[in-house]
């Protein structure tokens, strides 16, 4: 809902370093998808990179359901959210030296 968009940009800002503070994760990624949609809605993404499987399964079974209570008790039905687990095949990157 774009009435929290900039609160809620700021609440995550300091949520994504609590859920980094499980030590479950290696390292987060937020960025906004940029895309036309008609609703006028603003999308994003938080990308955590978990170091195994047992680390991820880990983080779901003691923390995941207190944090993400902590933004339904704060955001409600303003915000929508799921999760999608990827696996990654291989990484590239350039070299410019």
């Amino acid at each position: 809902e774009k009435s929290i968009v900039e609160e809620w940009l700021a609440w995550m800002k300091n949520h994504i370093p609590h859920v980094l503070g499980t030590g479950k994760f290696l390292s987060a990624t937020f960025s906004q998808v940029l895309v036309d949609d008609e609703s006028g809605a603003n999308t994003y993404s938080v990308q955590f990179k978990a170091p195994s499987r047992e680390s991820l399964d880990d983080y779901y079974q003691n923390f995941a359901d207190g944090l993400r209570q902590e933004a339904l008790e704060k955001f409600g039905d303003k915000v929508l959210s799921f999760r999608t687990e990827l696996k990654i095949i291989d990484e590239f990157s350039v070299n410019f030296n």
